[in-house]
């Protein structure tokens, strides 16, 4: 189930963020509208597109959230690994994400510090 999962997170990005995606949303569009007439603008013909594009993005959210979760865990890691990399590194850098507000504001600090000396 899970191995699923990863492939429609994987895989949605790709197609659902596409140039493709808009021009097929337009097509799916427009046939709506045009089949109005045949349904005489009944309310389920206003009912079922709704509902499904609530459903759709809803479904798609958690999708795309999933994928960006995996993928910011990704760059976070290969940061890691070049930050334990270099000798001169402080290596209480790796996992920084982890930190409290109040650690991250201290380091925050100690950068700005360093960027106005070097401005001077």
């Amino acid at each position: 189930m899970f191995a699923l999962v990863r492939r429609l997170a994987a895989a949605s990005p790709r197609y659902f963020g596409s140039p493709l995606a808009f021009p097929v949303a337009l097509v799916v569009t427009v046939a709506w509208l045009v089949s109005g007439p045949f349904f005489h603008w009944s309310s389920n013909w206003i009912l079922v597109p709704a509902t499904a594009t609530s459903v759709g993005a809803f479904l798609l959210v958690l999708l795309l959230q999933y994928s960006q979760n995996r993928d910011t865990r990704a760059v976070q890691l290969k940061l890691d690994e070049l930050i334990r990399s270099l000798e001169q590194a402080r290596t209480h850098m790796v996992r920084l994400e982890h930190s409290t507000d109040e650690e991250l504001e201290e380091i925050e600090s100690e950068f700005r510090a360093l960027r106005e000396e070097q401005q001077e």
